[in-house]
């Protein structure tokens, strides 16, 4: 993995997030040696989903109130089905993500977090990769939708379930370590 020193990561999470999906690319990152924070619109904890039931609270480390995009390097979409609907009903997270993927920073999103994407009016025209379940509605967004363990488009990385973990962050890493992006259409 690319050397991450002096990089700062957001995990833009809420309750029901994918346990691993936030976990392993926070605890790589940090290996990496980027700083990691977890944001949420919520303060103190927020409650993963681990299987088929609630997983382990994880410390929010920032709110999203407080944050602004030119404080971080990349931004990071943990999926599961809950967390990625609460957060595409909220204004702020949306516009957090348009702004971020404005910037030309490094946007990461797994699983079913292109659902903020899409609400964030982003993936149109993009090469994305999905859970299996929200094909159609990354098609209908105007993404062009392949079925790959990652996917990157102009800093846009994707990836389609916990299982393409290890290749999302290292691609992660190394669309950070390259910088800035053109996603000029």
């Amino acid at each position: 993995m690319h050397d991450l020193n002096g990089k700062k990561i957001a995990i833009l999470a809420t309750n029901g997030f994918e346990q691993s999906e936030l976990e392993v690319p926070r605890d790589k990152l940090r290996e990496a040696g980027a700083t990691v924070h977890v944001i949420s619109p919520e303060t103190g904890e927020i409650k993963g989903w681990d299987g088929d039931d609630w997983g382990r609270p994880v410390d929010v480390d920032r709110a999203l109130s407080s944050v602004t995009t030119a404080e971080y390097d990349a931004l990071v979409l943990p999926g599961g089905q809950i967390n990625p609907d609460i957060l595409r009903a909220n204004e702020d997270a949306v516009k957090f993500v348009r702004d971020f993927f404005d910037t030309g920073k490094t946007v990461a999103a797994i699983c079913h977090a292109p659902w903020l994407l899409i609400e964030a009016g982003v993936i149109r025209g993009r090469t994305v990769t999905s859970y299996k379940s929200i094909v159609t509605d990354v098609k209908n967004a105007g993404g062009d939708w392949i079925d790959a363990e990652v996917a990157t488009d102009a800093g846009l990385v994707t990836s389609r379930n916990p299982g393409d973990l290890d290749a999302f962050c290292d691609k992660i890493a190394e669309e950070i370590a390259e910088g800035r992006h053109d996603r000029a259409a």
